[in-house]
């Protein structure tokens, strides 16, 4: 165990371990000394001045992101002299910068505006000309507004530490100081950069796929997991209006830490595409009738009873692992049958070289390992294409979950004597189905995914859907209940307790919490 000090920060004792600095030991006692320079992930230049501390005994104010705590230190955060030399910061900060916050995409989740209305003055003292830089398109997805910037140096610090690609700098000296690229070379090309406009404290560094449009009051927040690889990015949905207006890495030291990759950032249209199926179809009879969900389970099963031949099935590892469970126990009541899934992989996995733990994974599906866990079979090309000339043309039950069959022709299960499509999307291959059943996405719906290292991580419901739209979890599980496989459940968390596979044995929603556990015992097969 480290050694620990005992230090005194605003009359409140706490036991830190030794090393600890003063601003992070103020957030074991609930208070948040203001700072710009300062992040957790990277070096702390001490240059912003902000967070400025009286401690006893110290000749002068001292910066709370790099000084250390003693035994028997005592801090004051809110004394009148540490109030006094923030107000001083703030109004030399606010010398030049431009007074747009009705404009500025970063209002209302502005550092710089909470501090000033917090500790700032009144009003402000200046009468000269504020300094005026013009917009710069730094390529990728950034721009940069030099007149709202603080030189907190953290875009140019996590270029160069996080994602060691020195592509930004600080150029000219004194109040010229401006970030610029190294000689007109952006930041197009690299992998991770949209996690400057995260850090930036203020307004200068925006995205331009965000740009004007949403007010950061107006958006809700649902936890949730990356769905665009296997590495499992912990996120939040930012929401209005029912659509997914971007995505922001969700901390978690763990997994992404407090990073996530440009292509997961900008993946999520998907969740607002809008040609959904809406309502159960039943074309048994060559037609296409609209169903109830007591009537289209009921048919379902009364034409499962009938129907001759071994099951064969197709799932998609961006379904949950309670969807696989529940479709792997439907496959076992209808008289067992091999399941497989198809999914994108890429050459090459993408690190991020200063927090080795992440990188764009291989795997461009969320739960690969967990369909592998329950015995699934990955089938197809890299461009999770062809492999399915056994289910194609098979004359029994033929199951598919997920996958939207988009390179598959018209005559795709023609020949089944039942064949069952649960999906958010209808394409060609789906014409031939029997039964059409509409399913939520991980967007709309609360659940599970299985990383590439086996930690089982939580995703929560931040979208209503569309129309009868059900989870599959909900809907399979309910059809597998009928034939004597496992529990009718009515929640996602029920839902996992009754999943029946043993890699999950013994866990429970409580374990996994918000940041997720890694299974006890894990099984690398092809594909995870």
């Amino acid at each position: 165990m480290a050694d620990m000090v005992n230090v005194t920060i605003d009359g409140n004792e706490v036991s830190v371990p030794k090393g600890t600095t003063i601003l992070e030991a103020a957030k074991r006692v609930g208070t948040e000394v203001p700072h710009y320079c300062y992040h957790p992930g990277m070096s702390s230049p001490a240059m912003c001045r902000l967070c400025l501390v009286e401690v006893e005994g110290a000749p002068k104010p001292m910066p709370g992101c790099v000084t250390t705590v003693m035994d028997g230190q005592v801090v004051h955060t809110q004394s009148d002299q540490a109030l006094k030399n923030r107000r001083g910061v703030l109004e030399f900060y606010l010398v030049n910068h431009p007074l747009d916050c009705p404009i500025c995409d970063m209002s209302g989740e502005c550092n710089l505006q909470d501090y000033v209305h917090a500790e700032g003055r009144e009003q402000g003292r200046g009468v000269e000309p504020k300094r005026v830089f013009g917009r710069d398109d730094f390529g990728g997805d950034v721009l940069f507004y030099g007149d709202r910037c603080v030189m907190c140096t953290r875009c140019v610090r996590f270029m160069s530490e996080v994602e060691q690609d020195h592509r930004l700098t600080v150029v000219e000296r004194g109040n010229r100081s401006v970030i610029d690229t190294f000689f007109e070379e952006g930041l197009d090309g690299t992998d991770w950069h949209g996690n400057i406009v995260d850090i930036c404290p203020v307004g200068a560094l925006v995205s331009k796929d965000f740009l004007h449009k949403a007010r950061a009051w107006d958006l809700s927040h649902t936890a949730s997991i990356c769905t665009s690889c296997s590495q499992g990015c912990n996120i939040d949905l930012h929401t209005r209006d029912n659509l997914v207006q971007r995505i922001k890495p969700r901390e978690n030291l763990d997994v992404n830490a407090w990073w996530m990759c440009d292509y997961g950032r900008h993946n999520y249209e998907w969740m607002n595409r809008g040609d959904r199926i809406e309502v159960p179809l039943d074309r048994s009879n060559g037609g296409s009738s609209v169903l109830g969900w007591k009537d289209a389970l009921k048919s379902i099963l009364k034409a499962a009873e009938v129907s001759e031949g071994t099951v064969k099935a197709l799932a998609c590892s961006s379904a949950s692992n309670e969807d696989l469970a529940a479709f792997k126990r439907l496959v076992e009541g209808l008289g067992g049958g091999e399941i497989v899934y198809r999914s994108p992989q890429v050459e090459k996995e993408k690190p991020l070289k200063g927090f080795s733990q992440l990188a764009v994974r291989r795997d461009r599906t969320p739960n690969t390992t967990g369909a592998n866990l329950m015995g699934m079979t990955r089938v197809g090309d890299d461009s999770a294409t062809g492999g399915l000339e056994d289910i194609a043309g098979h004359d029994g039950i033929v199951l598919v979950l997920g996958d939207a069959l988009e390179d598959q022709p018209p005559t795709f299960g023609a020949n089944s004597a039942l064949y069952v499509y649960v999906g958010q999307h209808e394409s060609g291959a789906t014409a031939s189905a029997h039964f059409v059943l509409p399913a939520t996405t991980a967007a709309e719906s609360e659940g599970t995914f299985t990383n590439y290292e086996g930690r089982v991580q939580r995703f929560w419901r931040a979208l209503d859907p569309p129309g009868m739209a059900r989870p599959p979890w909900l809907v399979l599980g309910a059809l597998a209940a009928e034939l004597g496989c496992g529990e009718a459940v009515r929640s996602a968390e029920d839902s996992f307790a009754v999943m029946g596979v043993d890699a999950f044995a013994g866990i429970t929603y409580a374990d996994i919490g918000e940041r997720g556990t890694v299974i006890n015992e894990i099984v690398h097969m092809t594909g995870v």
